[in-house]
């Protein structure tokens, strides 16, 4: 596969509350996209605040540490060619009431704050901290879905 990178998605706690991991997940698989790591966990302040590191200076800041420490999430790692760019495209922009109708934001986020879901936003920044930040090597699997070959040239 051609491209072939891995992506950092995680289900925040809104979304978790919503009870739309399993529409999200299937929306990345319906793409074509392979999951090869996800995680429910919470996360403590610390790893808030190391996940969100680059917003310090930011006036939100805690505000955001607060709600993505306020309930469980989901972590996930997604493969496949351009995993970045089209996972972004299929999340939505930030802000749900920019996001047009089809993507997750667009579809079941009401509020910048309640966006229900975080992406990275590039491969070899976000993508490759975030990963790490949330699973070891050894919680990642390598696998072949059996329909790549339909998927990809």
């Amino acid at each position: 596969m051609a491209d072939r990178e891995r992506t950092f998605v995680m289900v925040k706690p809104d979304g978790v509350q919503r009870g739309l991991i399993g529409e999200i997940v299937s929306r990345f698989e319906d793409r074509g996209l392979k999951l090869v790591a996800g995680k429910f966990t919470r996360l403590d302040d610390d790893h808030a605040r190391e996940h969100y590191a680059e917003h310090v200076d930011k006036p939100f800041f805690d505000d955001l540490t607060d709600f993505i420490t306020s309930g469980p999430v989901f972590a996930m790692v997604w493969e496949g060619q351009d995993a970045v760019a089209q996972v972004r495209r299929m999340m939505g922009e930030t802000d749900p009431a920019e996001s047009a109708p089809g993507t997750i934001r667009g579809d079941y986020g009401l509020d910048l704050g309640r966006n229900v879901v975080h992406g990275s936003d590039t491969e070899e920044g976000s993508a490759q901290r975030e990963i790490e930040l949330f699973f070891d090597d050894d919680e990642q699997v390598d696998y072949e879905r059996i329909d790549e070959p339909w998927l990809y040239e």
